[in-house]
Order: C-alpha cells, then structure tokens, then sequence
C-alpha cells in the first residue's frame, strides 16, 4: 500500500487546528466570516468513537455540513478501535465529507492513558496494524495529525516509517512528545530532520505566532513544507493568518465586532449567560496576550462573574 500522494497547489496552506471546547462550529464561523481569508482548512474538535451510533447529536450538530456552509471543514476522529473509525468515517462520507482526520496527538492523561491520542504511539505494531485496516477499510481520504513520540523525539524516526506506508493525505506533525504536553519549545530540529523522509504531503503545527515563525519553517524544511496549522496563534491573535498571506493586523472596530459577535451566537445557543462568560474567558486566556500592557484589567477579565461585567472590562483592554 505505499505510495507517494501528489502535493496539491505551490503555496503554502494555512490551516485552523482543533482545540477542544473552543474551536467548535460558533467560533469557526466567527473566525471564518471576519477573518477566514486566506484560511485553507478548519479541523473540527476530535469527535469520540461510540459503541452504538457512530456519532453523538451534539458532535453531529458541530459538523453538519449546513452548519459549516462556505469554509471547508475536516472532522477529526479520536479512536484506537478500526472498526470504530470505519463506522464513523463512512457515516461522515454519506454527509458528503471527503476527508477525515485521525488524532494521534492529544497529550491528556484522560485520552493517552487509554491508548488513544499520543498514547496510541507508543504501540507501533498495534498502530501499523490499525493504520492498515482503517486505509483498507474506509471509502474517503485519511489525514492524520501526530506527536513525534511519547518520551523520546528520535522515536519519530520509526513512526515515519510506518505512515510511509499508506496513502496519508497529509501528515500534520506537532513536534512534542507525549509527556511535554505544551510545555517548552517545539523539536523543530526533529522535525526539520525528518521531514524528508515522509512520502506524504506534509503539514507542521506547534507555536506559530508570526511571519517570523513561518520564515524559520520555510528555512529550515528548505521550501518543503506543504501547510501549516495554526491554534493557540489564532487565539492570540485572530488576523493572523491573514497577516501571513500579507494582510494586516486586525482593527479595534474588527476585534470588537468578532467579539460581540461570539456573545450574540454564544447566547442564542448557550444556556444562560454563565456558558457564554466561561467560553470568552477562555478566548481571552490567549487573546489577552496581545495586550501586555492591559495586564491588570486582564486579570480583572479572568476573574470576572457576570457578562456584563466582562463586556466593560474587555471594552477597556481594547480601547
């Protein structure tokens, strides 16, 4: 089964990563009608694998086709059961995806502790064999997104080896073990050391901030590099991605508008305004970082108890 996949387009594509509980389908059409220009692909949360449905109403409603009109959007599955993923897969083929993804990253203790995730990695024969029955098994194309290992950044070196062998429509690595979770730097000298050797089309994604980080990617994988996906850089500043195609910053009046219209959607869908304050603090968690010298009202933010109150604060830390 190993083969070469084309590279699709000569630019490099740009991405919005998966982060559970934040980027569900309210923020990604917020993000992709105020500033989804120049944003290739949207991964949706992981959705987990059911013993008796292949996928639960509240994950169904998140990635319903009609849900997600104008952006492309590529569900991610989280599973170390084959048959689990064929029967979700397939569902997700019949709703007109072509394309899934298959998390093989998540760190938590409560996912890898199970063997799924990053956990997964750390069973390359139960892993290759995995690979081979859900790419033997499955009618739509198959991404996957990875760590480079769960303790030691040179076990990437066989992991490789086993995704050489199927037909990956793109190969997202993070380059973190298991056990670093988020902590410290990216290994991008693995990375850039192995990127190579993949077959597949390849897509980098861990610390992206600036038009500095992706000079550095380009640099180091020499012109290499197929895509880039971004997550906590987007939180941060939610431009950015069109900062990297060559736009510019976002505007006061931009950001106040993406902001309230988070609340708006967030309250029409929510259960009371207790929902819609947890799901802003957590944006503003990242979002806060652009603005070092609101660092007081910021915490003020974070602590804050009522909407109300956090529309006045954030008021003051925009301007």
């Amino acid at each position: 089964m190993n083969r070469k996949v084309p590279v699709e387009g000569g630019k490099v594509k740009y991405y919005l990563a998966p982060m559970e509980g934040i980027t569900g389908r309210i923020f990604r059409k917020a993000i992709h009608d105020h500033f989804g220009e120049g944003i290739d692909k949207y991964y949706s949360p992981f959705l987990v694998i059911h013993e008796k449905i292949a996928i639960s109403n509240k994950e169904l409603k998140d990635v319903l086709p009609e849900n997600n009109e104008g952006m492309r959007l590529i569900p991610q599955i989280l599973t170390n059961d084959a048959k689990g993923f064929i029967r979700t897969a397939d569902y997700l083929t019949k709703l007109s995806y072509d394309e899934v993804n298959l998390n093989l990253g998540c760190p938590s203790k409560t996912v890898a502790g199970k063997g799924r995730g990053s956990g997964f990695l750390s069973d390359i024969k139960g892993l290759d064999e995995f690979l081979y029955r859900i790419y033997e098994g499955c009618k739509c194309s198959i991404s996957i997104k990875t760590r480079i290992g769960v303790s030691d950044p040179e076990e990437f070196e066989e992991l490789i080896s086993v995704y050489n062998k199927y037909p990956v429509k793109e190969l997202i690595i993070h380059p973190r073990v298991r056990y670093e979770y988020y902590k410290g730097s990216p290994h991008r000298d693995n990375f850039f050391k192995y990127v190579e050797k993949s077959v597949n089309p390849v897509c980098y994604n861990g610390d992206v901030f600036s038009e500095r980080d992706i000079e550095q990617l380009m640099t180091g994988t020499g012109s290499r590099l197929d895509a880039v996906m971004i997550g906590r850089g987007m939180l941060k500043d939610p431009s950015l991605i069109r900062r990297l195609n060559g736009g510019d910053k976002y505007t006061e009046d931009e950001i106040k508008a993406f902001l309230n219209r988070l609340i708006s959607d967030y309250k029409y869908e929510l259960s009371g305004d207790k929902q819609v304050l947890m799901k802003l603090k957590e944006l503003w968690a990242y979002l806060g970082q652009s603005y070092p010298d609101k660092e007081k009202v910021l915490k003020q933010l974070l602590k804050c108890t009522t909407l109300q109150e956090l529309k006045i604060l954030q008021e003051q830390i925009i301007g």
